[in-house]
């Protein structure tokens, strides 16, 4: 359990410590390891996809709240009683754990957002704060793994876009729509799209949770729910905050901003080759007024980068 070796995806160098993460992340990461040494689990082939342990994912929050989800490969009774006895021991040897979860994983890939999740031992989902404002992180949630920096980053696009309170904002892959919360008080209304349907569930919660009542959230492939229908609906942007994956925009995308023709925009990317692809279709209408990398994965090669874009 550990690193992926750079060019060689189905082979992982074991580490016993990562120092980008909390403590108790790679306590239980050593801990799992060691009982699954100790009682012959097997590890997931990535050749074969033979075996028992897939993946396993951490998150701790500055609320002090910790989830755990384990997928497994389950086929037979055997292998349900090994994991079960894996989950046991997570839970007893780490109740400070707040969402203890598993999926059941029988795929060639370790993707779960079309899967199950099980909950163990706790609650369902963990809480993040940012400012006064508390947000809802399930499983299936995108969040940014670097809270403290991500703190940075929000604070950040709400510079930049220069908000007023006559204005209708679009946050295009909102997640949870922590950046849309962030922002609501300071502007008309906030129109959040994600594909994820559960983690738009999360952004409506996180919503009422905050007494938030500026806000709509919509589920849906981005290149098919932002058309020129929704946005006749739904109000023409004056921003738009856009925070897409690493393979940026599709182009019908970047067509639809182009038509819809806010005044900014704020283009919040993991992946700066992408970014500048997508600027340059922008570039028609628009021109770069700000750029301001942000470091959310320290002492590694990635790097956050947030554009203004301002309309010529």
């Amino acid at each position: 359990m550990g690193f992926h070796i750079a060019g060689a995806f189905d082979k992982v160098l074991h580490i016993n410590s990562c120092w980008l993460q909390d403590e108790i992340s790679d306590s239980i990461r050593n801990s799992i390891f060691k009982y699954a040494i100790d009682n012959d689990l097997p590890f997931i082939n990535l050749r074969s996809f033979e075996g028992l342990l897939r993946d396993m994912m951490v998150r701790v929050v500055t609320t002090g709240q910790i989830m755990v989800l384990v997928q497994a490969n389950i086929e037979t009774q055997a292998d349900e009683e090994m994991f079960m006895g894996l989950m046991r021991h997570i839970s007893d040897s780490f109740p400070q754990i707040t969402s203890l979860l598993y999926v059941i994983n029988n795929k060639r890939n370790n993707t779960f957002d079309d899967l199950d999740v099980h909950l163990f031992r706790g609650e369902s989902c963990i809480y993040e704060r940012m400012e006064d404002l508390m947000f809802k992180i399930g499983p299936k949630s995108f969040f940014q793994t670097n809270s403290r920096q991500a703190y940075r980053l929000y604070r950040l696009v709400r510079e930049l876009a220069q908000l007023s309170s006559d204005e209708i904002v679009y946050d295009l892959y909102t997640g949870t729509g922590t950046i849309a919360q962030f922002i609501a008080s300071r502007v008309k209304k906030v129109i959040g799209i994600e594909y994820i349907p559960e983690a738009i569930d999360d952004a409506r919660e996180n919503a009422l949770l905050n007494g938030i009542e500026n806000t709509e959230f919509f589920a849906g492939d981005m290149r098919y729910v932002l058309n020129a229908e929704f946005i006749a609906e739904h109000g023409t942007p004056d921003v738009v905050i856009t925070d897409p994956p690493r393979v940026g925009m599709h182009k019908d995308v970047v067509n639809t901003i182009l038509a819809a023709a806010p005044e900014r925009i704020v283009y919040v990317s993991c992946n700066p080759a992408t970014q500048a692809r997508d600027v340059a279709l922008l570039d028609r209408d628009y021109r770069v007024s700000a750029v301001q990398p942000i470091d959310m994965f320290p002492h590694t090669q990635h790097v956050e980068v947030v554009t203004l874009l301002v309309r010529r």
